[in-house]
């Protein structure tokens, strides 16, 4: 996990059994939150709490709840933010979303994604990759119930995934405010797409990015080293 940082300290150095995926610092670095920063961000499947530290560095009065029904992710994600500079600002918590309750500014969860999918045998890796503990019914029901009139619920989803992800929130009352079309290269399909929606109908705001061009570099240039 070499060439990731936040402000004021290193990953590699502080952090280092941190698993850093594009996934997650994609949206870490994309999901809005309110104009003056002074929100409550809810992290659902948290993981690591890769996307709870950068939401916390990008908005520096941000009160940031990471939630996560794995225990280890869940130990594992308080060992990273009690490393970090923003440890008084980020709350994990071990439990289940569906029967959370509070009240947030901005959501933000990379959703386990795999729908009818054969598992393997790991089950750890299954609850993070497969929808069987969180469907994307429950999760858009979810963040629905929790999020403040005027915030924004993002997530990130394998382009396969995208419409029935979009059909749910539609279900939940949400309307998409946001949709940013992620490539690996120019000359393929989408591989991703960030979505983000609101309680109100808004323009869609439609963007795209390409992984290792200028733009990509300008999103993530206060978390990779090499940028």
């Amino acid at each position: 996990m070499t060439g990731f940082r936040f402000k004021q300290f290193s990953v590699e150095q502080e952090l280092c059994a941190m698993k850093v995926g594009t996934d997650g610092c994609l949206l870490g670095a994309w999901a809005a939150c309110r104009e003056d920063g002074a929100a409550a961000v809810l992290d659902i499947g948290t993981g690591t709490g890769l996307i709870s530290l950068m939401m916390a560095q990008r908005f520096p009065k941000a009160q940031v709840t990471a939630i996560d029904i794995d225990e280890g992710a869940v130990e594992q994600a308080r060992i990273n933010v009690e490393a970090s500079p923003f440890a008084k600002r980020i709350e994990v918590i071990k439990g289940a979303v569906q029967d959370f309750s509070g009240k947030f500014d901005a959501i933000v969860s990379n959703p386990p994604y795999f729908v009818d999918a054969l598992e393997c045998p790991d089950s750890r890796r299954n609850m993070a990759r497969h929808a069987n503990t969180l469907s994307y019914s429950e999760l858009m029901h979810s963040a629905y119930r929790m999020l403040n009139d005027d915030g924004e619920f993002s997530v990130i989803i394998p382009a396969d995934y995208r419409s029935k992800m979009e059909i749910e929130a539609a279900i939940a009352g949400f309307h998409q405010s946001r949709m940013c079309a992620v490539f690996t290269s120019v000359k393929r399909p989408a591989k991703r797409y960030m979505l983000a929606f609101k309680k109100r109908l808004v323009p869609i705001e439609s963007t795209s990015l390409v992984i290792d061009s200028d733009e990509f570099k300008t999103l993530l240039k206060d978390f990779y080293l090499k940028y």
